[in-house]
């Protein structure tokens, strides 16, 4: 009875890879390396592991424990099971980041996490898109003569004040719909907060909770693909945005410079980095005019900027404000 139990445990696991194996290999090169892996594994790390591939990571699932590899060569357990289950293509290490979720010490030798959700992929640079023309190129211009003043106005709407944070918390959360507010300010006092608007288990921001007394169908559209949403977590004197859904998610801050950043499903960012904020008083964006350095924007499913049709983020139909806490 053991034998077939735990036998059936890791049948189910490997019928859950990922579908396409990574360019440099194949689905039988990682088969033995898996089952190998499975092997070491207890009972409950086993019904651990599988929750959580099956789940997606949703809810707030433990920390699958494993013991180090020594000196015997192979992927890390880690790596092995990222690749396995959500990036074919992944190649090294260091391309990963521990959500704060973690309780993982990390360090060679220690015993060490390997659920593949309770890791990110880092969100490299792209090259941003050209901008956004409804028309030729080669045609005469478009002119915008009240764009920055139309801008300006727009957060002079939308801009909150900074002594709301003066209660402990070390941000504030402001849901947007366009350029109308919905709900209160909601304080950010643990390490990480769960912004969504369906989640398992866990708590949060829930959005969905939130009711808006004019909804139009596009926001009703973006609402829904909000899913799992996002974690926002402070790690030292950075803050870090990682995209649980299952569609693109948008950032913009200061410190990230005046483009905005499309964040994939399942890919992390360095949202904020409060040392370099503070040489940013007055900060402009280019686009968007005058901008709180201690600020950061994140718009589920839709873009803004230069290369994207929505000039402005108050042109998005549900987008996040961070309010940050200036003393990090």
């Amino acid at each position: 009875m053991f034998r077939s139990r735990r036998a059936g445990l890791i049948q189910r696991l490997w019928r859950l890879r990922c579908t396409t194996p990574g360019p440099d290999d194949s689905h039988g090169a990682l088969k033995p390396a898996a089952h190998a892996l499975f092997k070491k594994l207890k009972d409950t790390e086993l019904e651990l592991l599988l929750r959580a591939v099956e789940s997606r990571g949703a809810g707030e699932l433990g920390c699958v424990w494993v013991e180090p590899r020594g000196s015997k060569p192979g992927l890390p357990a880690p790596l092995l099971l990222c690749r396995l289950y959500r990036w074919p293509d992944l190649r090294h290490p260091h391309e990963l980041k521990r959500l704060s979720c973690c309780r993982s010490p990390g360090g060679e030798g220690a015993v060490h996490c390997c659920n593949p959700h309770h890791l990110s992929r880092l969100a490299t640079p792209e090259t941003p898109p050209p901008p956004y023309c409804k028309i030729s190129p080669f045609a005469i211009p478009l002119k915008w003569p009240s764009a920055l003043d139309n801008k300006r106005k727009a957060w002079q709407d939308t801009s909150l004040s900074r002594h709301s944070l003066k209660d402990g918390s070390w941000c504030k959360l402001a849901y947007w719909e366009y350029r109308s507010r919905v709900g209160r300010l909601y304080p950010v006092h643990d390490d990480f907060v769960n912004v969504f608007s369906e989640l398992p288990a866990g708590g949060g921001f829930c959005v969905a909770q939130l009711v808006s007394r004019s909804r139009s169908q596009a926001v009703r559209r973006a609402r829904a693909k909000i899913g799992q949403g996002l974690t926002l977590s402070r790690e030292g004197g950075h803050v870090w945005a990682y995209n649980r859904s299952d569609h693109p998610v948008f950032v913009s801050s200061p410190t990230l410079g005046p483009a905005v950043h499309k964040i994939l499903p399942g890919y992390s960012i360095k949202a904020f980095d409060y040392e370099r904020a503070s040489g940013l008083e007055g900060w402009r964006d280019p686009d968007d005019g005058p901008c709180d350095a201690h600020t950061v924007r994140i718009s589920f499913t839709k873009g803004w900027g230069p290369s994207y049709s929505r000039r402005f983020i108050t042109s998005c139909p549900c987008w996040l404000e961070v309010l940050l806490n200036t003393h990090g």
